[in-house]
């Protein structure tokens, strides 16, 4: 009987409507302002998952052609052969930067020249290779930097949101000049519940864009010290020329 009461005058204050506060009940009944926000961040969540997702999966592939591409690279069969494979399905950083050398290498040995322009071709291959290094890591790195937007600026949007609808809380006090926790507690859940998207569409992007920075970081060490052993061979081929 007392339950019953209470909800009544709970219902009485709140002008005859019970307010829901489930997910969907607190967003239905949030500001324009606030909605705006909650869409704004839970749009920015479902394209992190997806960078999260893409990027993820492309480190785990570039990671297992690089390990096959390295054990044909060292396997002791022609480089020519290597080259004639890759150039047709080169699909990955390395293969990319091994067929880009390459190309300059045939192209220099066709062309004859003095011990001195041959020299100067390893110079030439080190541009190259460097080149389409920084080209490919572009491409790998594209939209990583949205990742770390969301996870610096969502928690700020939601907060947003959140100080936008407690304002409308107190607007709601003044003009029924009611303080009772069933006119309160609404609005405040509701601003709340904007920080929560925030956060829920920050931690996760902060935490991928640390991982995926550093799975990057180590495949980019891998591609330099590819870079490096291929140089050498080449150093060592000219100098067997040059003699």
């Amino acid at each position: 009987m007392i339950f019953q009461e209470n909800t009544t005058v709970e219902a009485v204050d709140l002008g005859g409507h019970v307010p829901d506060f489930s997910m969907w009940g607190m967003f239905a009944q949030a500001d324009f302002v606030v909605q705006s926000v909650m869409i704004l961040l839970i749009l920015a969540s479902f394209w992190s998952w997806a960078i999260i997702y893409e990027k993820m999966r492309r480190i785990k592939d570039i990671n297992g052609s690089a390990d096959d591409f390295e054990k044909a690279f060292w396997s002791g069969n022609s480089l020519e052969d290597l080259y004639n494979r890759a150039k047709v399905s080169a699909d990955h950083p390395m293969a990319m930067v091994f067929v880009a050398a390459m190309r300059e290498w045939q192209k220099s040995m066709s062309e004859g020249g003095t011990i001195r322009d041959r020299l100067s071709l390893q110079d030439r291959l080190e541009r190259v290779m460097r080149v389409t290094t920084n080209r490919e890591v572009e491409l790998l790195e594209r939209h990583t930097g949205f990742l770390a937007t969301v996870g610096s600026t969502a928690p700020f949007v939601g907060l947003f949101g959140t100080v936008w609808g407690i304002m409308n809380s107190f607007q709601s006090i003044a003009m029924t000049s009611n303080t009772s926790l069933a006119v309160v507690a609404p609005g405040i859940a509701e601003a709340l519940f904007a920080t929560a998207i925030g956060l829920v569409a920050a931690i996760p992007a902060v935490m991928a864009y640390n991982r995926i920075s550093a799975e990057l970081d180590r495949y980019i060490t891998r591609l330099e010290g590819f870079q490096d052993e291929f140089t050498a061979i080449v150093s060592r081929e000219l100098d067997a020329r040059s003699h």
